[in-house]
């Protein structure tokens, strides 16, 4: 028992909650506009995809604040198309997280694609691999965008070892994806450590673990409100009051639908870009919704205006 007793009060010491808080402490933490939290859109593949949504959320006058895109990899858009959709962002002052190039189901790694290999995580494979992934967030930088997707903490910390070097700019952010499975505060310690600029625990945690996981780090939590059916199909649209309060600053990322990036998921290049469209107007009346129903809970959360100064807005 003295053993334990040690354990934990070490935990504690070292910046680790030794338990998951139960009366749902209000987070002091925010952006640095003040607010509490965000909205993020993922699934953004594509020109006609963004156009589409700008049109959506500037009828309906919701902030939108970051997109994640070309999830089915920037090397699959022309230099045409990324030049057009840093363009079409920066002028609607919406953050651009960009999935770069090579990842573990592009070529001969089909480990991830089965039921016991997914256990293991999705990695870059290899050293080449990871140069050429580089090479797609090198070209993307080119063109002003600013943020990229990372699922591999060892491309997160090599990434930022490049910015030191002043090799990548220092404003520049990594957000580090679902796909990574960190589900408590010390990977997100860990990742916060090795230069995460925000990053996304599995979606199923409870309310009391994104609290411990708040207590630990600083930086942004991103929080599946919405999952596709493929990793869960949850709907977590009235916890999003609670969530707010506890993991404060955070993302309320919205991603429904039948797959992602596996089998016959959404985010594959030949999915139709009249759906994706179509269903990036429906993502922005979801967040209409998240916001309301914050809102009728806790008036005094604030959502962050749109095209906040500290978002990776490209620079074309």
């Amino acid at each position: 028992m003295d053993y334990m007793k040690e354990i934990l009060e070490a935990l504690e010491e070292i910046g680790v909650p030794s338990e998951d808080p139960k009366d749902l402490p209000r987070s002091e933490k925010s952006f640095p506009d003040g607010a509490q939290y965000r909205m993020e859109i993922s699934g953004v593949e594509r020109p006609s995809t963004l156009e589409a949504l700008i049109e959506e959320r500037e009828e309906r006058d919701i902030p939108v604040h970051r997109l994640i895109s070309t999830v089915m990899g920037s090397t699959l858009l022309t230099d045409d198309e990324l030049e057009d959709f840093a363009q079409m962002a920066a002028d609607s002052d919406m953050e651009v997280i960009i999935t770069p190039g090579p990842r573990a189901s592009w070529n001969t790694g089909r480990q991830i694609a089965t039921p016991e290999g997914a256990l293991s995580g999705l990695r870059v494979r290899g050293s080449d691999n990871m140069v050429y992934a580089f090479k797609d967030i090198k070209r993307c930088i080119d063109f002003g965008f600013k943020g990229f997707l990372v699922t591999d903490e060892g491309m997160l910390w090599a990434a930022n070892e490049l910015k030191k070097k002043g090799l990548i700019p220092k404003d520049i952010t990594f957000k580090v994806s679902i796909y990574a499975g960190h589900a408590n505060a010390a990977g997100g310690k860990v990742l916060e450590n090795l230069g995460a600029g925000t990053f996304n625990p599995v979606g199923d945690l409870s309310i009391p673990m994104f609290a411990s996981i708040r207590k630990a780090i600083d930086i942004p939590i991103d929080i599946h409100i919405y999952l596709a059916d493929s990793m869960g199909g949850f709907n977590r649209f009235y916890e999003a009051p609670d969530l707010a309060l506890v993991s404060a600053p955070c993302y309320f990322k919205i991603e429904p639908g039948y797959g992602l990036a596996a089998g016959a998921g959404m985010y594959k290049p030949w999915v139709d870009e009249g759906f994706l469209a179509k269903f990036a107007k429906e993502k922005v009346k979801y967040a209409e919704i998240i916001h309301n129903i914050i809102q009728e809970k806790y008036p005094d959360l604030k959502l962050s205006e749109h095209g906040a100064k500290d978002l990776c807005i490209p620079k074309p």
